[in-house]
């Protein structure tokens, strides 16, 4: 009774409000401004905007939306908008896009028990593999595979430190369309070496940054071959198209399109272990980790770092903007995980991000997936339960222990007295050096298509 008698106060004050010369012929629609404050008046809270999410915005029959309870009031009042009230603190809300691609954890942990439900062993979850593996490539527009350019390689000269060395290529992916990246090889190496593809994830500097320069130099030391490419519209990619086009689409896209040519081209090399090739990438670079090594079995070994989890779709179009996770009725970046197995896998969360739940859920559904195979150990976890979202040396350290462990590396001579491993001999370089088409794009071949029209043109000519 109480209840009711408090939402009938809530309403009668809300129509006071809202009833300056408004009737259902308009919807009694009111500026979105206007709601908030009401909103913030009536339950003496503070909501937090930006102008631009609220400017020209009007709610339609706000009053009738209002409830005893202010954070179903806000859901109520916002969704329409494609907007949320993040709360910060007792009583204090900022407002923000609606996130299609973030869930609350028990609804993301509900889905993935919805998933688990339809395979119980070996048999059945590998049928479920089968359906969901050719939905991915038709959902990224990759189905067939375009031919692939039979244009060789532009690479640079040899740069030679202590251990290691680093060379700079452009490879053609489709008429016109390049990806670039850097290689770092073993100084001196016997017999075949592995390989490890190291996607980029978003943060300031790409793989120019100092710690993604730093793990590239580090797997060199240890014995493998890493290759640290761009992802579609940053790096050199720039000299192509806008930086802006990072965030849309086609980026999924043309970044997976990119890794598989990679991967093409480096398994040519005499040099590579076939048998002993990993990926490896944190954020955002996490999330193509998973779903390269879901497309592709020439992938035997896969670290996602700071990036996976069942209620979080990664919240940038390189990550989510094609269909993906449409595949085969449905599906998650977990499951999507979980297609690794039996190959080794190492997932690295944090307590800082949408990774903290890890062991709560996510990790054991991945172990019952490796059980399937009486492989559960070759499933790993390291969680950092004080650490935030980036690549420092508390996940490098696994990361390097995980390699050497399942590729047969010799850490020894990358470590120092105390057994930690020592990346001081890893060269940062300026980021021009790390460039294949010069220091100006001098290079850049002149059949290089420009602009994501031409680039849609280039993907869809036979649509």
């Amino acid at each position: 009774m109480r209840k009711v008698v408090i939402t009938t106060l809530v309403y009668l004050c809300c129509f006071i409000h809202f009833s300056r010369a408004q009737n259902s012929d308009d919807r009694y629609r009111m500026p979105l401004e206007d709601v908030i404050h009401i909103v913030e008046e009536r339950y003496n809270i503070d909501i937090k905007y930006d102008q631009k999410l609220v400017a020209g915005k009007s709610l339609n029959y706000a009053a009738w939306r209002f409830r005893a309870d202010v954070d179903e009031t806000l859901r109520n009042l916002l969704a329409p908008l494609d907007l949320k009230a993040n709360k910060e603190g007792k009583g204090k809300y900022k407002l923000k896009e609606y996130e299609y691609y973030r869930w609350e954890p028990q609804d993301g942990w509900d889905y993935l028990d919805q998933l688990a439900s339809r395979y119980q062993d070996r048999d059945s979850w590998e049928q479920r593999k089968q359906q969901i593996r050719p939905d991915l490539y038709k959902a990224l527009k990759l189905s067939p595979l375009p031919p692939r350019p039979q244009s060789v390689p532009l690479v640079t000269k040899k740069r030679k430190f202590k251990n290691y060395t680093v060379e700079n290529f452009a490879l053609e992916i489709m008429p016109g369309l390049y990806v670039n990246g850097s290689i770092y090889r073993p100084l001196k190496s016997k017999g075949k070496v592995p390989l490890m593809l190291s996607p980029d994830g978003h943060w300031a500097g790409h793989r120019f940054r100092k710690d993604a320069q730093i793990r590239c130099a580090m797997t060199a030391q240890m014995g493998a071959v890493a290759v640290s490419y761009d992802l579609f519209g940053w790096g050199e990619s720039g000299l192509q198209f806008q930086y802006s086009d990072h965030r849309k689409s086609l980026s999924l896209t043309v970044q997976t399109l990119g890794a598989i040519r990679i991967l093409d081209w480096m398994l040519q090399d005499s040099q590579i272990d076939t048998t002993r090739v990993g990926i490896c990438g944190g954020s955002g670079g996490g999330s193509q980790t998973v779903l390269m090594t879901a497309l592709d079995d020439r992938i035997t070994l896969s670290v996602p770092v700071v990036s996976l989890s069942s209620y979080f779709y990664g919240g940038c179009p390189c990550e989510s903007g094609m269909p993906i996770h449409a595949s085969a009725g449905g599906t998650n970046n977990v499951e999507l995980a979980a297609m690794a197995a039996p190959r080794p896998q190492l997932v690295i969360s944090d307590g800082k991000d949408w990774t903290a739940h890890m062991r709560q859920h996510d990790f054991p559904y991945l172990q019952k997936i490796y059980g399937y195979y009486g492989e559960t150990e070759l499933v790993e976890n390291v969680h950092l339960p004080e650490d935030g979202h980036d690549f420092g040396y508390s996940k490098r350290k696994p990361v390097y222990d995980f390699i050497s462990k399942h590729f047969g590396l010799n850490t020894q001579r990358v470590k120092n007295a105390a057994g930690d491993y020592d990346e001081s001999d890893c060269i940062i370089e300026e980021e021009n050096a790390l460039y294949a088409f010069g220091a100006n794009g001098e290079n850049l071949p002149s059949n290089a298509i420009h602009g994501y029209e031409n680039l849609e043109k280039l993907l869809f000519k036979d649509e």
